[in-house]
């Protein structure tokens, strides 16, 4: 599914998407798209697409907005509690566009 052109986010930077009904925060990071679930599991908000996009250990990551938690942006693991995640969704670009699949089941669950 289309769901933006790739100069429609700036560089380390997120934003929300709805995909197949679902909320999903989407981040370029220089040519790269990611895309993972919007919905923070430690508050509940729909909030991570306004998250700061950095490095937390060599893993490229989005700190939340509420509490800080960090989300792995490749397994959508929290890097601060393990038995947490968030859902990771196939992204690319193709073209000038970014796509995102999503087929029901992440590969990553809360």
């Amino acid at each position: 599914m289309k769901v933006c052109r790739l100069e429609d986010i700036l560089p380390t930077a997120g934003v929300c998407a709805l995909v197949a009904g679902e909320q999903v925060a989407i981040f370029r990071v220089g040519d790269e798209v990611f895309a993972i679930g919007n919905r923070d599991p430690f508050s509940g908000a729909n909030v991570l697409s306004r998250g700061i996009v950095g490095d937390l250990n060599g893993e490229l990551v989005v700190s939340s907005p509420v509490y800080k938690q960090h989300f792995s942006l490749v397994t959508g693991r929290c890097m601060e509690d393990p038995s947490v995640s968030v859902p990771v969704y196939p992204a690319r670009v193709e073209g000038a566009d970014i796509q995102i699949l999503k087929t029901g089941e992440s590969p990553c669950r809360t």
